[in-house]
């Protein structure tokens, strides 16, 4: 069903919700739900749903979603299975615009039949389906915690959008212990209808949403996906963690959601072109999401750090280059302006060392001149815990630094030390101080904000409209559809390739060994051989792969 984003807004924003298999048990699903809407305070209409009646939580329980006089634009499916597609024929006569199936068992065990089934009738009459298999929506503008994760949300400007429901369930509670409020929190699960491109369209014009983090295990819109994340770049940061990096991961997501990861390769070269902001773990996302929203944007590309260890300032320096981050190499400009802050012994060279001697005052001088010096467009400020070194009173001049140039100029931290500097670190990041522990961390922000800042300040480039032979690519995925498979064989994937264009080696089809020496001799040798079945992913592990067969007897052999 193709998108409507102005139909997504009763997705986040609806007017009165149905829990369709309400519990009365406390500890089951359908009793937590219907707990987490009313505790967290949503203002429209709840209506729990269970043949059995009664009451809930102060609520009138209906048995049917018929006996419902007012609208539902959300309905909360937490029935078995079984009974999910009779939840959805329910949904579709009262007119709910959006069913989410918390319910698993469909095609992440196998079960493709029932939830294609689900998503076909829905599509037919017109509703949407979130999932199956996840574990609800959070909305902050709404109000509105239709999940059975945690009770407590931090709302803010954060909107985070998982295929995995326990990723996303213990997000909930690890975004409000760091200090990072939620404008939006959905999972999306087996994306039977409603996916990742969907929703990020939908936030991508919030403007309560200002970081989107996505963490994916594969994707199925690929070619949507990539035009919406364009579009949503060029406004605001899109962090995502992509599983399914290895084999054994891709193979692990197939079973968790029933996903095909797909080449990492090719995900991470589409997350570069469009812009994206790829996370290696799940703490380093949080980090970004963290600081990202109130950063300043950087004037340019000019980054200067400051160490009072010449050790730790190498480090960064290597991390720059990993990172994308530049560093300012005007050594005449960075020798007149720290000249007066930093020992004969100092260097001036970035990074800028003003030597282990330094005290809080000499920081608190260093960054003066930094933050006021117009050709340095942001600034990285390193500490190693020495004697001279009072983290606490460090601390104070970190705060008051940024806080006088939040609006000017990027100001990170690192430091790095005992049980006093940790402390710091914790006082500082709850503040909102971007303060790391390791300089790899700090590093990765910078580059994070700097994707950020190329998003925004570049014109997107112009993509001469390519000749691609639609129909010749719809006609060979079709046949693999048709043979059950989810992935091609290698002759499939080659006509793909030259429906699109793209060159690619002379290739035959041989049944038997005769055919294939006579297709050897009409391609020329030396020749590959590979055996095709689509049960054989890993061709030269099988013992199905043959390179540099140099006549016929080597074929033949």
């Amino acid at each position: 069903m193709t998108a409507n984003p102005a139909g997504m807004k009763f997705l986040f924003e609806p007017r009165g919700v149905a829990v369709i298999g309400a519990s009365h048990t406390r500890g089951k699903i359908g009793y937590r739900v219907v707990e987490n809407i009313v505790a967290g305070g949503y203002a429209g209409k709840i209506y729990p749903v269970n043949p059995r009646g009664g009451e809930l939580l102060g609520l009138q329980v209906h048995t049917r979603l018929d006996e419902l006089d007012g609208p539902v634009d959300v309905a909360m499916v937490v029935v078995p299975a079984a009974a999910a597609f009779s939840a959805v024929e329910q949904c579709a006569r009262k007119g709910v615009k959006f069913a989410v199936i918390i319910t698993s068992g469909f095609s992440e065990v196998g079960n493709t039949v029932e939830e294609r089934r689900i998503a076909n009738y829905a599509r037919e009459h017109g509703l949407r389906v979130v999932g199956p298999n996840v574990f609800g929506l959070y909305s902050a503008s709404a109000s509105l915690n239709a999940t059975f994760g945690p009770s407590d949300v931090k709302s803010g400007n954060v909107a985070i959008i998982t295929q995995s429901g326990a990723i996303g369930i213990a997000m909930i509670g690890k975004t409000s212990v760091e200090g990072i409020g939620l404008s939006a929190m959905i999972s999306v699960g087996n994306k039977s209808d409603v996916d990742e491109t969907d929703l990020l369209e939908y936030l991508s014009v919030q403007d309560d949403s200002r970081v989107v983090l996505m963490y994916l295990e594969g994707v199925k819109s690929g070619e949507r996906l990539v035009e919406v994340l364009k579009n949503t770049t060029r406004k605001k940061p899109v962090i995502a963690i992509k599983s399914g990096r290895s084999t054994r991961g891709a193979q692990a997501a197939a079973s968790h959601t029933g996903s095909l990861a797909g080449e990492d390769k090719v995900f991470d070269d589409i997350a570069r072109q469009c812009g994206v902001i790829r996370a290696e773990s799940i703490q380093e996302a949080l980090n970004w999401c963290k600081f990202l929203p109130d950063a300043p944007m950087p004037g340019g590309e000019d980054v200067v750090v400051i160490t009072n260890g010449g050790g730790i300032g190498v480090l960064t320096a290597d991390a720059c280059e990993k990172y994308g981050v530049n560093l300012s190499d005007d050594v005449a400009d960075l020798k007149r302006s720290f000249e007066s802050v930093m020992p004969s012994f100092g260097s001036a060279k970035n990074p800028v060392d003003i030597t282990g001697n330094a005290s809080p005052d000499d920081y608190d001088r260093a960054l003066g001149v930094a933050l006021v010096n117009e050709n340095i467009d942001a600034v990285a400020c390193l500490g190693c815990q020495t004697a001279s070194f009072d983290a606490e009173r460090f601390a104070a001049i970190a705060e008051r630094r940024c806080r006088e140039y939040s609006s000017v100029k990027p100001l990170v931290f690192s430091l790095f030390g005992g049980a006093e500097v940790e402390q710091s670190i914790v006082a500082l990041k709850l503040k909102g101080i971007p303060v790391f522990s390791d300089v790899y961390e700090m590093t990765a922000f910078l580059g994070a904000l700097y994707t950020d800042y190329r998003n925004k300040s570049t014109e997107p480039a112009k993509v001469e409209e390519a000749n691609i032979d639609t129909v010749a690519i719809d006609r060979v995925v079709v046949r693999a559809r048709a043979d059950g498979r989810h992935s091609l064989l290698a002759y499939e994937a080659q006509e793909v390739m030259r429906a699109a264009g793209i060159m690619t080696p002379e290739s035959r089809i041989a049944h038997n060994p005769n055919e294939a020496v006579r297709c050897a001799e009409a391609i020329g040798y030396p020749v590959v051989m590979k055996v095709v079945s689509g049960d054989i992913l890993h061709k030269s592990d099988a013992g199905g792969l043959a390179l540099d067969l140099e006549n016929e007897r080597e074929v033949l052999e």
